[in-house]
Formats: C-alpha cells, structure tokens, sequence
C-alpha cells in the first residue's frame, strides 16, 4: 500500500493509494484489429493525457451500494467497453500506430480525508490536483516512457461519502468530442450492464484558473446585445471571455498600448466529413480555427461573432480527410509570418464541449454536481466551456496570467452575465 502525505491548508492532509489494478478487455481483441493505425491529424497531435474529472456527492438514494460495489461495477462495465474501444487498452508504439495487445487500463482507488467540496474549485496550480489522476496522467508528462499507456482511471473516496471519478485520455487517439461519446457508452453500459443498450518565461509567469457560470437567460440578453442574426451561446460567450481577456491584458500591461491578440478555437469535423462521420468515431478530427485581433476597434462583440461565423463558414468547406490536412497546413501558414513567441504569449485557447453528454455521465450513482476538463499546467491562456450541472447555462473555467486575471474577474460587463 502507497501512502501519501500532503501538507495544506495548515493540516496534514491524507491520501491514500488503496489499489492499482489493469483492466483488461472483456473479450480478447482479434488478430486483424492488433494494429491501429492513426489518422494523418492524429499524428501531428503530440501524445499528452486529456484530464477529465467528476465528482459525485454522496447518493443517500442507493444506500445499498457500498464504495466496493461502486468499484466493481466500474471495473467490470471499463472492461466491457474496453472490447469496443480497444484501442484504449493498448500501447502507443509509434507516432503512426497502437499496438491493440490487450494490456488494459490501469485503475487506481484512492481514500482522500477532505471534503469533496474542496476540490470544486480546484486549480490547475494546485500541487494537490495531479493525486487525483491515475499514475499523475495530467496533461504533459515528459517522464514517462515512449511506450506508454492510453488510457488511465482513478476512482477516490472523500472523507464525506463522495466520489471523484477521473479519466485521462491521450490526446494522439482522441479529441474533446471521443471523451465525451466513450464516457456516455461507459456510464451507460455501467447502468444498464450491456454494450448493446442505446444512450513566456516559464518560471516567472504565474497562472491562475477561476470558475464562471453564465445562466441562460443572461446568455440571451447578450445575445441581444450583438447586432448579428441568431448568434449562438457559445459564439457570444466565447466572444464577450476573449474580449475581457484582451482588455485586461491591455489594462495590467502598458498604458495606451494594444497588441495584437489571437483566438485559436477547435472545431468538430465529423459532421462536415461527406459522408458524416458519427460522432462516437474515435480520433482527432478537429481543425482549428483562427481570428486575429490586431486593433482595439476590432475587439467589440460584434465584430468577433462575426470573425467566429466566418472561420466556421471557411471549416464547412472541409469535407475529407485530405481537406482536413489541408485546413492544419493552411493554419500553421497563417502563422508563417507571426512572431511565434508573441502568438505563444497572446494566444487564447478555447475549447467547447457543450452539447457532449460526458458532463451528465450517470454510472448509477446519479448525474456528477460537478465535471471539467483541467487546462493543463502549460503557460498558456484559454478556457474551457461545458453545460452547468443542471443544464441552465454554461460554466466556463477561465485560465490567465494572474496579473490578467485580477482584472477580468473584476470586469464589470463581463460580471453582469454571470450568476449572482
């Protein structure tokens, strides 16, 4: 048994490893699937672990399922779905292909003496964070060998009855969208127990993430508020947290200067492909879409709607694979005549996943009061949308510089569509 101790908050804080088990497929993978071979996009994707946590309170409702049965049944339904995804449960063996031998998917149950309240508002700069993650499977891990795992799961116990449910995907065989469908295939087959039921200076820039909840009805008024046809929530929300992250940059640095900014946003291929691909098709078949900002006039609302739906009419044009290589080549010569190391500096990342079910993953202990994909410890600004737990708006975790973000959590229009 591992034991480890963290110090925090005053308190001696406890973790413990209570197992660490592989989980391998329910049944064996045929000799002709034993090699997966990735995509052209999946091979310019570098191998680093996508984060994904829920967190679950206490489920007085089903008194009769005890922390042990909850593992079980997890353990049990992960090996069902492995016979499906079984690339999952394979090894990277090179930048072009998975080794689908069937060495499974390492699950670790952990005790944690806290609250699972506490880590609601968890922060990416939290050195706590990685001891919710199988094996510290959290976005960069320089460490690990070159023939490494795809998959890992750690499920926690909280001192309060609670449960912590964390999934690390490597982003080389999936994007925001295969976590979302496998995670919906996992808790349906967890519920149902069949597959076949239906459902800059690195160490001187210090980076802080907060939380924001936008309610729809204030997602509405500020649909109003761009004088555009029938914007979406996510093109306007995305556009108002851009602008706020502009500005505040702008206001903590030199007086009266702008630099120019870029919003460096992912978009879904699989509806575009001819013919459709469905979305529960795993791999990385995102292009991204680029919108320059390089004058202050150009930062208003409107016009970054607008530059958005623009990027997007420009991404329906791709309609094969060969297109989609195509679309990457065409962005990084975007790029070709940016100085890389201010568009490192100035770049906001924003990912979209609402819309993906993967926050409403209901393993039978009900839905999770709580579910985010991490930002990752890089020294890179973005944020990441996903439909608030009880579907009335969107939440969005905000990650800036902190200098930036002490004056955009402070913006006054940004803070007149957030819940009160």
């Amino acid at each position: 048994m591992l034991m480890e101790k963290i110090l925090r908050f005053g308190r001696r804080q406890l973790h413990t490893i209570i197992s660490r088990e592989i989980i391998k497929p329910s049944s064996p993978t045929p000799s002709h699937l034993h090699t997966y071979n990735l995509s052209p996009l999946d091979q310019t994707t570098p191998h680093f672990y996508m984060p994904l946590i829920l967190l679950y309170p206490k489920n007085n409702e089903n008194r009769d399922s005890t922390a042990y049965d909850k593992a079980r049944e997890l353990k049990k339904s992960l090996s069902q779905t492995l016979t499906r995804y079984y690339p999952f449960a394979g090894r990277l063996n090179s930048p072009y292909d998975i080794d689908c031998n069937d060495e499974g998917v390492v699950f670790v149950e952990a005790e944690n003496d806290s609250p699972l309240e506490k880590f609601e508002n968890l922060s990416e700069q939290d050195p706590t964070v990685n001891q919710l993650f199988a094996d510290g499977m959290v976005w960069e891990n320089e460490n690990r060998p070159r023939r490494t795992g795809v998959m890992g799961v750690q499920l926690t116990r909280f001192a309060c009855g609670g449960t912590g449910l964390a999934v690390s995907i490597s982003h080389k065989i999936g994007d925001g969208c295969t976590i979302g469908s496998y995670m919906t295939h996992w808790a349906t087959v967890a519920r149902y127990g069949s597959i076949d039921h239906e459902a800059a200076d690195q160490a001187c820039v210090d980076y802080v993430t907060r939380k924001f909840v936008f309610p729809n009805y204030k997602l509405n008024d500020l649909k109003n508020k761009v004088a555009l046809n029938n914007p979406t929530r996510v093109e306007v929300l995305t556009s108002l947290i851009y602008k706020t992250a502009v500005i505040s940059a702008g206001r903590s640095g030199k007086p009266g200067s702008f630099e120019p900014a870029f919003l460096v946003i992912p978009g879904n291929l699989r509806g575009k492909f001819v013919p459709k691909l469905p979305e529960t098709t795993v791999g990385n078949f995102v292009s991204l879409m680029l919108v320059t900002t390089r004058q202050e006039s150009e930062i208003s609302l409107s016009k970054v709607v607008s530059e958005i739906k623009k990027e997007k009419m420009e991404l329906n044009r791709v309609q094969s694979m060969k297109q989609a290589v195509e679309k990457l080549e065409s962005f990084k010569s975007r790029l070709a005549n940016e100085d890389l190391e201010n568009f490192a500096k100035r770049s906001i990342w924003c990912s979209s996943l609402c819309g993906f079910a993967c926050s409403k993953a209901d393993f039978g202990w009900g839905k999770p009061t709580f579910a985010t994909i991490l930002l990752g410890s890089s020294n890179r600004s973005g944020f990441v949308l996903m439909d608030s737990p009880d579907g009335n708006g969107i939440q969005a975790r905000v990650k800036l510089e902190k200098q930036n973000m002490e004056v955009f959590e402070n913006d006054k229009e940004l803070l007149s569509f957030c819940q009160n």
